[in-house]
């Protein structure tokens, strides 16, 4: 069975795509803290290591913003993303 998505929810896309490139950023942020706090040499200020996740939320939920509504633009234009999708019963495994 095919599918198509023609149209996504702009604000919902944004929020949700903010909060995963929060999450996301976060072990890279503590990964680039180590050599930052280790280092005897002047580089990134730990403040700003700290301050990065958020930059990514703020700018994860602005791209995405603009990225769900181009898409819309374009889905209405020529057409959505399109999938295949089957229906799963009881007794068919599933596979990952």
């Amino acid at each position: 069975m095919r599918k198509q998505i023609v149209r996504v929810s702009i604000l919902q896309s944004a929020k949700v795509m903010a909060v995963l490139y929060f999450v996301i950023s976060i072990p890279i942020a503590l990964l680039m803290m180590i050599p930052a706090v280790l280092s005897p040499a002047p580089g990134m200020g730990v403040g700003m290591l700290i301050l990065m996740p958020v930059f990514y939320m703020v700018f994860g939920f602005l791209f995405s913003l603009f990225g769900a509504w181009i898409y819309n633009l374009v889905a209405r234009r020529i057409g959505g993303f399109e999938f295949q999708t089957v229906e799963i019963g009881a007794d068919q495994p599933r596979s990952a």
